[in-house]
């Protein structure tokens, strides 16, 4: 039988760090389930995203033929290395991932591509989506446990409240599946929130071809600045360093997008095509 997160930690005298976010996995079937839901392969690279008390490490260091298990938390950095011991396929990274450079465990073969499972700390979920979309290029695919309002978030379509950067971002260079939901009572200690588990598929080209992605980052970023505000009094008073808010305004003019409509009624795709435009109007 397992021992529970709860015993491991009350027998080192660990009490769970809010600061963290720290809900530990107490349910094997669904370790297991997220594991399956992986398909990894002898032959992969798996980043574990917050590796904890290591009770999906061992899973899927069975599986595949490296394991890199990040973890902020130094009493579980301890824990890790003493319970993942007999496996020679696991390193143990003490960082925050947010810093960490996903390039740097990659093979010197660009066919050869990351995966990566996690258990994501819901207080910084978007900014660690954000860092990994930053790295795709690298990554095949995704599954990673979340809370289930950032997954609605993430999957949301154009028109509703849960629209926003993320679903932009996300669907711009991504492929989501919502796997299934888990129930607070699956961790230690109980979150007070239902969690989702999504698989994240990297696709190989964006939605649109983007002239300049960081261009598309941030006319994206502008557009949501103000959420009732209309698309054209959003830009009209951005102020992006080579790009002057008159030729942005021209663009969404020539792009034939109405600038009445508010950024979450746009698509992935109108926002890349819009930023397209942008570009070509100032090297006009």
């Amino acid at each position: 039988m397992m021992t529970t997160p709860k015993e491991i930690l009350r027998t080192r005298g660990i009490r769970p760090r809010k600061r963290l976010g720290q809900s530990f996995l107490q349910d094997l079937n669904i370790a297991n389930k997220i594991i399956d839901f992986a398909d990894i392969q002898p032959g992969e690279t798996v980043v574990e995203i917050g590796a904890g008390l290591g009770v999906m490490t061992g899973l899927i260091a069975a599986k595949a033929r490296r394991v890199i298990a990040v973890e902020i938390d130094p009493f579980m950095i301890d824990i890790l290395h003493e319970r993942l011991q007999c496996f020679d396929n696991v390193d143990v990274v003490a960082m925050d991932v947010l810093k960490f450079d996903f390039f740097s465990v990659c093979s010197p073969d660009p066919s050869e591509k990351l995966k990566i499972v996690g258990n994501v700390p819901y207080h910084i979920s978007s900014p660690i989506l954000f860092r990994l979309l930053d790295f795709r290029k690298r990554i095949s695919s995704m599954i990673l446990m979340l809370q289930k309002e950032v997954a609605d978030r993430i999957r949301a379509l154009p028109g509703g409240k849960e629209y926003g950067i993320p679903s932009v971002m996300t669907a711009m260079f991504c492929t989501t599946q919502r796997l299934m939901d888990v129930p607070a009572g699956c961790f230690y200690p109980e979150p007070k929130v239902v969690s989702s588990i999504l698989k994240i598929g990297v696709r190989e080209k964006p939605v649109v071809d983007l002239q300049n992605e960081e261009l598309f980052r941030k006319i994206v970023r502008l557009s949501f600045a103000k959420r009732r505000k209309t698309l054209l009094n959003n830009l009209r008073h951005a102020s992006l360093p080579g790009y002057p808010a008159e030729s942005m305004l021209s663009a969404l003019q020539d792009s034939g997008m109405d600038g009445m409509r508010r950024a979450e009624t746009l698509s992935a795709m109108e926002f890349g095509l819009l930023s397209n435009y942008i570009i070509s109007k100032e090297k006009a």
